[in-house]
């Protein structure tokens, strides 16, 4: 089945959100959650424009991931179809339908920091030395809304060691006070680079933690 075939099944059994993203039918129309006057929002037709809107905070800071809660206000799109839809949401959130609609159908490939860790080459090998501790407490001063990230993680610190709980940990996935009825969870299969580039910190701070 097509993405744009699941969006649209989505949308009819009532799904009007993802991310900071909020849909509207009949007509056809993307804008942010927290704009409310509409008829005041800069109009925009073309999918391609939601490259340039997310690409800054509205502090006017780089958004260096996709993901983050930062999304910039004072814009509505206006879609001709369910198809440009999805190539909109694409843009804003790249591979949040189809992650959201793997993870449903429990297709999705989730990859364990440790495996992520192991992976990393040149200077970003040192993340692999961070402790499970220091892993925990990364998760939780990195992750979840408080922290500016709207995904909900999905991975494990290996097989055998599941996150300990924490606001991250129980994040669902959804922005504001919508629940999986009206909204599309935003998931994280594995550790973004922004998480191991961070591990890489800890594990060097932890290291001279040792020799102190």
């Amino acid at each position: 089945m097509s993405l744009t075939k699941v969006l649209t099944d989505a949308l009819d059994s009532g799904i009007n959100q993802i991310g900071q993203l909020r849909i509207l039918r009949d007509p056809l129309r993307l804008h942010h959650i927290d704009d409310h006057d509409l008829d005041s929002l800069k109009v925009h037709t073309d999918p391609e424009d939601a490259r340039q809107i997310g690409l800054y905070t509205p502090e006017g800071e780089y958004r260096f991931t996709k993901g983050e809660l930062s999304l910039p206000q004072g814009w509505i799109f206006h879609l001709e179809s369910v198809a440009d839809l999805r190539s909109t949401i694409d843009i804003f959130y790249p591979a949040s339908l189809g992650l959201w609609n793997a993870w449903k159908g429990g297709e999705i490939r989730v990859q364990n920091l440790r495996d992520k860790l192991n992976r990393q080459t040149g200077m970003y090998r040192h993340s692999r030395n961070v402790s499970d501790k220091g892993a925990q407490e990364l998760v939780q001063c990195l992750c979840g809304p408080a922290n500016k990230c709207v995904k909900r993680i999905l991975w494990p610190i290996d097989d055998q060691i599941p996150l300990e709980d924490s606001e991250a940990a129980r994040f669902n996935g959804i922005v504001g006070e919508a629940d999986d009825s009206t909204a599309i969870p935003m998931v994280c299969q594995e550790a973004c680079n922004f998480f191991v580039a961070q591990a890489r910190k800890k594990s060097k701070e932890e290291f001279a933690a040792k020799e102190d």
